[in-house]
């Protein structure tokens, strides 16, 4: 059992060092806007009054709401699919060499191909986003899930396996665990990857959303309100990372918990 000093100690650690990072970010940031001046790089604090300004309009809830369900769903889409589909192909290996060139070949394909392309099949239509954040992380939480479940501990599947272990416990209590050390990692890079590609569509190709009003501040010459808006995407982002992966992750898998508790 751990001292409650020494856990006191490491909840301080957890919080202190990423709250100094922010603070040297906010602070390069506003030397830059000393710098450079309002018009090019507004400070902090102008920023978040544009924020505050667009959120008593109505038009910053509104607008972040639509970018959170395209993003989240085209990353839960990609993220069931690649990861079921990426799981099995790793422990089929014949599987697995048959579809590396498929994801490889998604993965090389640049976003901005995938946004012009969905915007000649599909329009400015709200599924535009969606497709393309599917399209470029899907090959993500492939490539993850198929490394996940192919370098598996052998010896330990071997051992549950001699003590006839059933199918569905051999795969949550001796895949799985491993899996997961590779899929969180994959999931997050995707979770981001999503947020910037479906901004960019907006952008290009929409009527709504956070992209397609930074485009209408792009042409207001408002460098205050598109930094504002980059502000409610990086929110976002957090936000659904602390929130919504990291209890996920402690939720399952426990066991880096317990380790980094006695370290």
């Amino acid at each position: 059992m751990l001292h409650p000093a020494k856990t006191a100690w490491q909840k301080l650690n957890s919080i202190w060092y990423p709250s100094l990072g922010v603070a040297l970010f906010i602070i390069l940031w506003w030397m830059g806007s000393a710098s450079y001046g309002s018009f090019i790089l507004p400070s902090p604090l102008e920023t978040c009054k544009a924020l505050w300004q667009l959120i008593l309009e109505g038009k910053a809830l509104k607008a972040m709401w639509i970018t959170t369900e395209r993003a989240l769903g085209g990353f839960l889409i990609a993220s069931i699919i690649g990861s079921s589909v990426g799981i099995f192909a790793g422990l089929r290996p014949k599987l697995a060499q048959t579809l590396k060139p498929i994801a490889a070949i998604l993965l090389g394909i640049p976003p901005i191909a995938w946004i012009v392309l969905a915007l000649l099949w599909f329009g400015t239509t709200g599924f535009t986003p969606v497709f393309t954040v599917i399209v470029t992380t899907l090959p993500i939480t492939f490539a993850v899930a198929v490394e996940g479940a192919r370098t598996r501990d052998e010896e330990l599947e071997n051992m549950a396996r001699s003590f006839k272990t059933p199918r569905a416990m051999l795969l949550w209590d001796v895949y799985l665990p491993h899996i997961l050390s590779y899929l969180f990692p994959g999931w997050i890079t995707a979770l981001g990857l999503a947020w910037k590609v479906t901004v960019m569509a907006e952008l290009l190709g929409s009527t709504d959303g956070i992209g397609a009003n930074m485009a209408i501040a792009r042409v207001n010459m408002d460098t205050a309100e598109a930094l504002a808006w980059v502000t409610a995407v990086v929110a976002l982002l957090l936000a659904v990372e602390f929130l919504l992966l990291e209890p996920l992750k402690h939720r399952l898998e426990p066991w880096r918990r317990k380790i980094s508790q006695t370290s």
